[in-house]
């Protein structure tokens, strides 16, 4: 990874950055054409806006600008200090301008190789910080867990091997996903976007990744950013389509698909056989990626290109297995989990941690009084019914005015609203 990035104490990793255009691995003719683009879209253009805009240092914003200057497609306005000089678009560069908007609407930060985002990937992977079972147990901390539960959590995390949860639903396979993700420390860079043959790839999403201020002691490539480990949660709404680029006619470049966002990440499938595709098109598409931590994705033009696959990738469904998924894909998986529903002693600790947590009074008897509804009306625990009750609760207290407690009377009338009326009463 030469000139890409240097080490830093505790293995973080910071992308150098580039000295002059070719160490941006990037043709120069396309540099250009972007800085062009930059121009076109800032009033009040001057090298220093535009080495910001295109997150690139000075001198090569610069060098860019002067090449426009020379092909007659913008001018000189004056000088604002030492390399920072004020430019304007003439009738060429207009023209020229418009031409590449109609092949290519991105006017951004500069984006960075292929190549030199899968080495990225593939550096960041190989240094990450290992998973302890102190982790886990942090992570794990707000959730009332079996044992071998919590084991298997550790081992997911740790080695990174896909998961395939499944269970009756409200009994925390939803939890336990994105608390496992909060286990994995540390942080990694991503670039704002990606060029492949001419044509770009956001990949930087806020909805997604959440930026984390860096110092600029070190001189880092600004291309790209440093961003908490993200976690992606997609559910009904994937299809084949949305898990290859996205392309847009309008602004005529690429979206990256969820999958690449995760990268570094933890990426969660959860309610997964509910979406909109048939299931077993789904697991074949995911095939390949879990064999061999690569995925191919198409641009329009057809070409075929490859990007790293590593997410921790988690499946969560409350449907039967069974005519679902098949033996040859859970055995592509890395671990497999069953989420049980909660015997009583379980179920208690969950009720009496709720109770604590909202510093309310406990009475076991309460406790009891809720077991007896169960009984009476044949209902199944949940995990997740203890807080739902308790929640309940706490509206009717808010909503008459009274201070927060737990009584039977309060306890019944939530028990109602939520499960709705006994109808052998």
């Amino acid at each position: 990874m030469e000139n890409l990035c240097a080490e830093v104490p505790n293995n973080n990793f910071v992308p150098q950055s580039p000295l002059t255009a070719a160490d941006t691995q990037l043709d120069f003719g396309f540099l250009a054409d972007l800085a062009l683009k930059a121009v076109y879209a800032d009033a009040n253009c001057s090298t220093s806006r535009i080495a910001e805009k295109l997150c690139l240092p000075a001198p090569i914003a610069e060098t860019l600008l002067q090449h426009l200057y020379k092909e007659k497609l913008v001018e000189i306005r004056g000088q604002v200090s030492y390399m920072n000089h004020k430019y304007a678009m003439l009738e060429k560069g207009w023209q020229r301008a418009h031409r590449l908007l109609d092949l290519n609407g991105y006017i951004g930060p500069a984006p960075v190789s292929l190549q030199s985002y899968t080495e990225m990937v593939a550096q960041q992977n190989q240094h990450r910080e290992p998973v302890s079972p102190q982790y886990i147990k942090n992570a794990l901390s707000d959730l009332v867990l079996p044992d071998v539960t919590i084991q298997t959590a550790g081992l997911v995390a740790n080695s990174r091997r896909s998961l395939f949860m499944f269970g009756e639903s409200g009994n925390g396979k939803t939890s336990i996903a994105v608390s496992l993700h909060s286990a994995r420390p540390g942080e990694i860079w991503i670039p704002y976007a990606i060029e492949v043959d001419n044509q770009i790839i956001k990949l930087f999403d806020q909805h997604n990744h959440t930026r984390v201020e860096t110092s600029d002691d070190n001189g880092y490539d600004k291309r790209w950013i440093k961003i908490k480990r993200p976690l992606v949660v997609v559910g009904g709404e994937m299809t084949i389509e949305t898990m290859d680029l996205i392309y847009s006619k309008t602004i005529r470049y690429y979206e990256a698909p969820f999958q690449m966002k995760a990268n570094g990440g933890t990426l969660v499938i959860d309610d997964f056989g509910r979406q909109r595709v048939d299931p077993t098109d789904l697991l074949n598409r995911w095939i390949v990626p879990l064999e061999r931590s690569k995925d191919y994705l198409t641009l329009h033009t057809g070409k075929k290109i490859e990007i790293p696959f590593e997410p921790l990738l988690i499946f969560s469904t409350n449907l039967d297995l069974k005519g679902l998924v098949d033996e040859a894909f859970l055995r592509r998986m890395g671990y497999r989990l069953y989420i049980a529903p909660p015997t009583r002693e379980h179920y208690g600790s969950i009720f009496q941690k709720v109770v604590k947590d909202h510093e309310l009074n406990y009475d076991p008897q309460l406790l009891e009084f809720v077991f007896q509804r169960y009984d009476k009306e044949n209902r199944p625990l949940k995990c997740c019914d203890p807080r739902d009750l308790i929640h309940h609760v706490l509206d009717i207290c808010r909503y008459v005015g009274q201070k927060p407690e737990l009584t039977r009377d309060l306890l019944e009338l939530a028990w109602m609203n939520y499960f709705g009326r006994d109808k052998s009463r």
